[in-house]
């Protein structure tokens, strides 16, 4: 349809360009003629035709046909809507959705309005600065009960309602995101903010804040054909004394929150250990009464076999009683019989002594004899060879000394050796051992 449109369009416009070359030609051929006429060069000039200016008018009146066709075709894009207005009587009721439509040329026209979602936002302080130019966003500001200012940076999702676009067109002004949805929800803002403190539009009630003002402006904007989807609070400014008096304010409050949090913790822990205490209390109760339980069991049990085992143990406590007498009786015979075996012992030993003893004497005497002769002989030998005394003193020095008895009359071959010394006497010679050598040797010579 719309290149039925642009076809009928071009169709119109080309008739009329035709026309008016028609009549530019002609008029040029006729000034032409006119200019050579002037000049005197009439000589096999040909008469220039009248300017045709019916047929120029006939073309017209045929190109006036396509371009009111071409005019009476509306084409609606997709996600548009149009409305009607008639130069006669204003807006029609009834909307254009996207298609084709034929209007009265002429006469109505259509005005098309976008009825996609469109958004409308704030910028707080820090993005209105940050924006140049044209594309500079507004910024919200409204004041708190305590009446500081605040920035809101906030956006507005709606769009129009396509069913009451003749009530948009004809009532509201335009456009509408500007003179409509802009003012509505700034005052929506500013009339709810001051309700609440700083502290509140900042943190506790700052959802409570959000759903009141969507809900305001909803309703508003919907009694004016305008649906609106989403109310979004994206950030707040607060002034920068009271930011750092919050933020302060907001750590101790986290802390007191995580106290707060620690000590129900802790609570949670006694209890926890409480019914552990409780719980194990009562398990040894329980423990302890099932003891006791097992324990008068026994005892019935105990007392139900002592009346068999009673009998058993009179008998046999009086079989130990007669084994006890027969033992004692045993032990008194055994006590009799050793007190004579000992007798007799002793009696053995005295005598047996007594033999030891006249044995041991008959040999002191006899060994006393021994000596008395062995000393008489000792001492005739002493009488007659004095030089044994050096001998024997010699031999109970050491036994580790060698001594050799040699005659002195000089018959043998160390005699010329033993010439001129003392017969008399015998001289030991002691040589000093060096360090680890054998001891001495004394040899003494007669």
């Amino acid at each position: 349809m719309l290149a039925i449109k642009y076809l009928l369009f071009l169709t119109g416009w080309g008739l009329v360009a035709v026309g008016a070359a028609i009549t530019t030609f002609d008029l040029y051929m006729l000034l032409n003629y006119r200019r050579l006429l002037a000049s005197g060069k009439t000589e096999h000039l040909p008469i220039p035709q009248p300017v045709r200016w019916r047929m120029a008018a006939k073309l017209a009146m045929v190109a006036l046909l396509p371009l009111l066709l071409s005019e009476g075709i509306v084409v609606i894009p997709s996600g548009s809507a149009g409305v009607r207005v008639s130069q006669v009587s204003g807006t029609l009721p009834g909307t254009l959705y996207p298609g084709a439509h034929f209007v009265t040329p002429l006469v109505q026209s259509v005005a098309i309005y976008d009825t996609r979602e469109m958004v409308f936002s704030t910028a707080t302080g820090e993005e209105g600065k940050g924006a140049a130019g044209g594309a500079k966003p507004e910024v919200l500001q409204v004041q708190a009960k305590e009446g500081l200012p605040i920035g809101l940076a906030i956006t507005v999702r709606y769009r129009l309602e396509a069913a009451r676009l003749d009530y948009i067109h004809n009532n509201l002004p335009q456009p509408v995101s500007r003179e409509l949805v802009q003012p509505t929800a700034s005052s929506v803002f500013r009339d709810l903010v001051p309700n609440y403190t700083v502290r509140e539009v900042f943190a506790s009630k700052r959802e409570e804040i959000r759903g009141m003002a969507a809900k305001t402006i909803t309703q508003k904007l919907r009694t004016d054909g305008v649906e609106v989807k989403e109310v979004m609070l994206r950030d707040i400014q607060l002034p920068p004394e009271y930011a750092q008096g919050l933020e302060g304010l907001l750590l101790k409050e986290q802390e007191a929150d995580r106290m707060g949090v620690e000590t129900e913790i802790q609570q949670k822990q006694v209890r926890i250990s409480e019914l552990q205490a409780e719980a194990e209390k009562a398990q040894a109760i329980k423990h302890a009464e099932g003891e006791a339980s097992v324990r008068v069991l026994q005892a019935k049990a105990e007392a139900d076999a002592m009346q068999y085992t009673l009998p058993l143990k009179q008998k046999q406590i009086e079989q130990s009683r007669l084994e006890a007498e027969a033992r004692k009786e045993s032990t008194i015979k055994n006590a009799e019989g050793s007190a004579e075996a000992k007798v007799i012992d002793s009696k053995a030993e005295m005598q047996r002594r007594d033999l030891l003893a006249e044995s041991e004497a008959k040999r002191i005497r006899v060994v006393a004899a021994a000596d008395a002769e062995r000393m008489r002989s000792e001492a005739a030998a002493l009488k007659q060879n004095p030089l044994l005394i050096n001998k024997i003193f010699a031999e109970r020095l050491s036994d580790k000394i060698r001594i050799m008895m040699v005659p002195t009359d000089g018959k043998f071959f160390l005699g010329d050796m033993l010439k001129g010394s003392n017969p008399a006497s015998v001289v030991p010679e002691v040589a000093q051992p060096d360090e680890g050598e054998d001891p001495p040797q004394i040899e003494t010579s007669r």
